[in-house]
């Protein structure tokens, strides 16, 4: 399988990641309802079989169970498996110690000794400036707990002050984890791509697959009727779901003749802008062959620019 670097002298991960928002996490997914941990081992395991071995998690998923879940599964696997977690800048963290104290408790529920990714997982630091929490990041690096350090959510500015000030460091800034999909393309317009490229940073996307619209599932003649927060986004409305039919007709059409699915489609579009990795959630074996179905194969030039025309609407 083909690999990215992250940023300019990263860690070598998948061009896929694995998100884990949903493993643990009750308040939004669930969790023990209508999966547990038996569906979530056969997800990871599944991963591994897949070649996939780059998984996102975060502190605040499952209020840590996210974390300690994706632990017990590596217990269970000699494959080298790559972490990125997140930190959570809130508004009680107000010095560099309470970074490094936050890395800890997440080392301890990950079982490991060093992640390979660490961001920040939005840019309000309330208290704590920039300078603190880029230099507390860096401070990590040189410990040897974090391989390469990222941002979440981040704008352009934002993003270019992180790298200024981890650069005086002499660390890369590796990541951006920004919300990016054929329906939301806003970084493209909004700078946070070309800042990106243009500084050597990856860009994570995650909502690859705008929360299951690009998978084809719902349509304004089809069955599946939207649940949970999904039935009060105005993108699942009749209208919403008009608006969105020509880049699902064009992504059917695709699919056909490389016999793969709408989703996985959207996912290798994804892929092929370059430097950008699509962290696909999965509660479920089933999920994650459904997302490894988007690599091992590549879309032409033609059909790549086609998908970006049509989905033109969602720049802004």
């Amino acid at each position: 399988m083909e690999t990215i670097t992250l940023g300019q002298s990263g860690p070598i991960v998948t061009p896929l990641c694995i998100g884990t928002w949903a493993w643990g996490d009750r308040l939004f997914w669930n969790y023990g309802k209508e999966y547990g941990p038996q569906e979530l081992q056969a997800a990871f395991n599944a991963s591994l079989e897949a070649g996939i071995t780059f998984f996102d998690t975060a502190e605040v998923y499952g209020f840590g169970l996210s974390e300690e879940l994706l632990a017990q599964f590596l217990q269970k696997t000699d494959q080298k498996v790559q972490i990125a977690t997140k930190y959570g800048p809130f508004p009680w963290r107000l010095t560099a110690q309470s970074v490094a104290d936050a890395l800890t408790e997440s080392l301890k529920r990950l079982q490991v000794q060093k992640v390979a990714l660490y961001q920040v997982h939005w840019p309000f630091a309330f208290l704590m400036s920039q300078e603190t929490l880029m230099n507390a990041l860096a401070d990590e690096v040189e410990r040897g707990r974090i391989a390469a350090v990222g941002v979440s959510n981040y704008s352009a500015s934002q993003m270019r002050e992180a790298h200024q000030i981890l650069a005086r460091r002499g660390v890369p800034l590796a990541v951006n984890q920004v919300r990016y999909s054929l329906l939301t393309r806003q970084i493209e317009s909004n700078g946070i791509l070309n800042t990106a490229r243009e500084l050597g940073v990856t860009i994570l996307a995650y909502s690859p697959l705008a929360q299951g619209l690009l998978t084809g599932k719902y349509s304004v003649t089809g069955s599946s009727t939207p649940s949970g927060a999904r039935k009060f986004d105005s993108r699942f409305s009749k209208e919403g779901l008009q608006k969105i039919e020509p880049v699902i007709s064009l992504l059917r059409q695709f699919g056909e003749k490389y016999n793969r699915t709408p989703a996985q489609v959207s996912l290798n579009w994804l892929i092929a802008q370059g430097n950008v990795i699509p962290i696909a959630g999965a509660k479920t074996a089933q999920q994650v062959q459904d997302n490894a179905g988007a690599l091992g194969w590549r879309l032409t030039d033609d059909e790549i620019a086609q998908l970006e025309e049509i989905s033109r609407p969602w720049l802004n």
